[in-house]
């Protein structure tokens, strides 16, 4: 239409972390803000992956506007010093993306007592860590923002993978408290709950369930069958991403401590 404005998230020139942001999900909130107009701090634990996201972020939109770190989100003095690199390179923060960690399969029967720490820690801290680092400059940035990557098993769990479903729950409860907490500051909390989306953990299944001469969108589709899925397909990194950039803009100024569902229908809950 003559005349018609184009449609902006409102984060240009908006700094914006993402962390696990070499791969899957957080590859894709990368993109997607750096399309948006963002500047994009990311980090990850393998340099190889890294290096090749940030090369392919920079292409995208000049590296000026990408920096990636190897950062281990586990390690404060790492996140610490992955804060301050991001804020002399780009000033304060003014979105947080918290996305790290992977699922794990196992029963209660046998899940051990270092397993469970493992697991407790992984999906707490990469969540707490970060969020403590940027917490003063998402403050400072003015309308800030914290959206984490989460699971449906939150609300949904499954028995075969006990521990993970459990540190997810957990983390429901964390993003509603923290959210609370950080209203008066001008710092919302939102999460996404992530159904079945393709990713390297997928791609790793099918290479080794798949039936001979099955092809990936054949398995994938026989999958969200057996899962119940209504759409009948895995979800894309790109759909959850966009889910994710939407709460971390000012379209969502209104809205903290919620989430948005990213699961094709897999939820049974109203």
């Amino acid at each position: 239409m003559s005349g018609a404005r184009r449609f902006s998230l409102g984060v240009e020139d908006r700094a914006a972390v993402v962390t696990g942001g070499s791969s899957g999900i957080g590859l894709a909130t990368a993109r997607v803000l750096l399309a948006a107009g963002a500047r994009v701090a990311i980090c990850g634990r393998d340099r190889a992956r890294l290096d090749a996201a940030v090369g392919e972020l920079a292409a995208i939109a000049g590296a000026d506007r990408v920096l990636g770190t190897r950062c281990d989100v586990l390690d404060e003095k790492a996140v610490g010093a992955f804060a301050r690199e991001v804020e002399s390179r780009f000033g304060p923060a003014g979105i947080l993306v918290n996305n790290a960690g992977q699922g794990r399969v196992s029963t209660f029967a046998d899940t051990t007592d270092e397993a469970w720490r493992e697991e407790l820690e992984l999906k707490f801290f990469s969540v707490i860590r970060p969020t403590r680092a940027f917490l003063p400059q998402l403050e400072r940035a003015g309308g800030g923002a914290i959206v984490c990557v989460n699971s449906l098993l939150a609300r949904q769990p499954e028995p075969h993978m006990v521990a993970t479903s459990a540190a997810r729950a957990g983390i429901l409860n964390l993003v509603r408290s923290l959210a609370t907490e950080f209203a008066p500051q001008g710092v919302r909390v939102n999460m996404v709950l992530i159904g079945l989306v393709e990713s390297g953990q997928w791609r790793r299944r099918y290479d080794a369930q798949a039936a001979s001469g099955e092809s990936w969108d054949a398995w994938t589709r026989r999958l969200a069958r057996d899962k119940h899925i209504p759409l009948g397909r895995l979800g894309r990194p790109e759909e959850a991403a966009h889910a994710i950039a939407f709460l971390a803009s000012p379209l969502a100024s209104y809205t903290t401590g919620s989430f948005i569902d990213v699961s094709g229908g897999h939820s049974r809950h109203v």
